[in-house]
């Protein structure tokens, strides 16, 4: 089958240039990989929908609110809330999915955009083809059953798995794989969260926690994240369109803003407040890192069975909601079903928040519950070896945490504020702070309020908390930057090794005391000049001191043996092999291949002006030595220039 689809492939790329060959390749594979991520998003739509419909719905009698944006495939169909039920329910749904992914892909707990990361730089892009459909399916049963988690984690696995795959099934090459493994990545997030460009960007940021991109990855998934988006949407639409007799709208946000007003940023002095709101965000997302990774390290130390800790998680986060749900009693009915949101995905709280622009009904107690318990509920959940996402919940405790301070600025300053900006700000300032994405974080939640108008605070909150929270991240895979991944080492030996010459290596390595043998010297003194001498390799010279040719420690053992009455007559001359002397003004990388072209470990040096008269010897471990100093400074450069303010 995958023969065929490699000769059709090949086959559909008409121009008969490489180059030309290669972009239409190019624009294919990547076009395949955005149709599977939006076909992967549509049917994990669907599978949590399924799930929570007959695990929360209808045995607990609890659907949770969402985005005005996202449509149900099912409706409410229970009237009877068991709130005792939100203990039972996440613990089933943890049990079964602990099952699903410790005995057939271990590599599915947790967030899932980590394993993406680590298969990327330390994997060569490989995924195992298993991984996304357990990660669909067990996040699915996770989130859908109350667990606290995100959508873009499993997505991400599932679009990134697929890409990995199809590299693999072509035969296409470590970079390549790699191209379509984060394309896919990009693409599924892009789709379920209604957000492409961001999607895109997201791929290739993510991979790094330094200011540093994938750059080359940049059109595959855009290509990809398109694709994807158009898929997922012209899907949906379709499949409602059959199930539902109410018109539902495509290409739409996640989240809409109900009082028709546009937002709009007229007021430079708002910074003001913005700034303490990006110093909020930062430091509230070193409690939520310091919480997921403090709960994670906690179950992997604990000596249990692994399929027992999510057990443990979800039974806890039961624990958690139903204690919440209680003590918000006080606060009414609508503030009990809002605090739920510390379970699943927790989109219902923003949008009531987006439904309130001026902040009337909003009562801070809540939303600093919600906050609070997201960031714990989501560490047990994921933490405890679950399946779900990070993004999601970040959403989530960044957009009620925002709310907050808007309505403090509001009460302390009595100045009317739209409470929806501090909303998506917070979001985007929370984020960008956990998991080092400044720009793909602004433009993502951008596209998921349509709040494009909000994008210059959005550079302001985002660069602020990025800037503040450079000790931590959510991605513990990241890696600072390209020059310390394993996927680019290849790409910077040889861009180093370009960028430094011989002289480099001479000046700093070279044996200027060497020993040389002339053209007329007998095998005898031949043998016993290597015995005083600690080269390995030995230059012949005629008595102008020009260059002849080399000979080696095996020359002369080997010589020895077979010449046998011979030897007397032999000298240096017979034993010369033609060898070319390595330049002043040569790049380290042809030196290297130099070397690897000889079987000498010395090769003699000379000038280009005097190419017959050797300066010197050097060593091949004396051109990695001098590449490896030049290393070791562009990494100390590049820390210093990060200090720098």
């Amino acid at each position: 089958m995958f023969k065929s689809l490699r000769s059709i492939l090949r086959r559909a790329s008409l121009w008969p240039e490489a180059g030309a060959r290669k972009l239409g390749r190019g624009i294919m594979y990547a076009a395949m990989v955005g149709i599977i991520a939006g076909l992967g998003a549509i049917a994990f739509q669907w599978l949590t929908h399924l799930v929570a419909h007959f695990s929360m719905d209808m045995i607990a009698g609890y659907q949770q609110n969402g985005p005005a944006g996202e449509h149900h495939f099912f409706s409410a169909t229970s009237t009877v809330f068991r709130p005792w039920l939100l203990i039972i329910v996440p613990t089933i749904g943890a049990a079964i999915s602990g099952f699903l992914v410790y005995r057939l892909a271990p590599e599915a707990s947790g967030h899932g955009t980590d394993a993406a990361i680590d298969a990327y730089h330390n994997k060569r892009g490989v995924i195992r083809a298993r991984v996304p459909l357990v990660k669909m399916f067990a996040s699915a049963i996770t989130l859908s059953t109350g667990g606290s988690g995100g959508r873009e984690g499993p997505i991400a696995q599932i679009g990134a798995g697929f890409g990995s795959y199809l590299a693999s099934r072509l035969r296409l090459s470590d970079s390549e794989r790699r191209t379509l493994m984060a394309a896919g990545l990009g693409a599924g997030i892009g789709a379920i969260f209604e957000a492409p460009l961001a999607g895109a960007i997201f791929a290739t940021e993510v991979m790094y926690r330094d200011p540093d991109f994938e750059a080359e990855n940049l059109i595959p998934a855009f290509i990809a994240t398109t694709v994807a988006y158009c898929v997922y949407n012209l899907g949906l639409e379709s499949i409602f369109a059959l199930i539902s007799t109410e018109p539902v709208k495509a290409f739409e946000p996640l989240f809409t803003l109900s009082d028709g007003q546009a937002i709009h940023f007229d007021n430079p002095f708002l910074l003001i407040p913005l700034s303490v709101l990006a110093i909020v965000m930062t430091f509230s997302s070193l409690a939520y890192v310091k919480c997921f990774y403090g709960v994670h390290d906690l179950f992997e130390k604990w000596r249990i069975p692994v399929v027992i800790k999510p057990v443990i998680g979800g039974l806890l986060t039961g624990l958690i909601a139903f204690a919440i749900y209680h003590v918000m009693a006080d606060y009414g009915d609508v503030a009990q079903l809002q605090s739920l949101n510390v379970l699943s995905f927790g989109y219902g709280i923003l949008q009531d928040i987006f439904n309130a622009p001026t902040g009337s009904g909003l009562l801070i107690g809540v939303l600093l519950t919600v906050a609070i318990g997201k960031i714990i509920t989501t560490s047990l959940t994921i933490g405890s070896g679950g399946s779900g996402g990070v993004f999601g919940p970040s959403m989530v405790i960044g957009g009620c945490l925002g709310a907050v301070v808007g309505l403090l600025y509001q009460k302390i300053t009595g100045v009317q504020v739209r409470i929806d900006v501090f909303v998506i700000l917070g979001m985007a300032s929370f984020f960008a702070a956990a998991a080092n994405t400044p720009v793909s974080t602004l433009i993502i939640v951008s596209e998921m309020t349509a709040g494009y108008a909000l994008l210059l605070p959005s550079m302001w909150v985002c660069a602020l908390a990025y800037l503040l929270s450079r000790g931590w991240t959510l991605f513990r895979d990241q890696v600072p930057s390209r020059i310390d991944s394993p996927a680019h080492r290849g790409d910077f030996i040889v861009d180093i090794l370009e960028g430094l010459t011989v002289r480099h290596a001479y000046d700093a390595h070279a044996t200027t005391s060497f020993t040389k043998a002339p053209l007329d010297m007998p095998l005898r003194e031949m043998a016993k000049l290597i015995t005083d001498s600690r080269q390995t390799s030995f230059p012949v010279v005629d008595a102008d001191e020009r260059y002849h040719g080399m000979f080696g420690l095996n020359d002369i053992r080997q010589f020895l043996y077979d010449a046998g009455e011979l030897a007397d007559l032999t000298v240096a001359q017979d034993l010369a092999r033609s060898c070319e002397p390595l330049m002043m003004d040569m790049n380290l990388s042809d030196a290297i291949s130099r070397f690897a072209e000889t079987k000498f470990h010395e090769l003699p040096v000379v000038e280009s002006d005097k190419p017959e008269v050797i300066a010197g010897l050097l060593r091949q471990e004396d051109l990695i030595a001098t590449y490896n100093a030049r290393l070791l400074q562009a990494r100390k450069d590049q820390a210093e220039a990060q200090d720098r303010p």
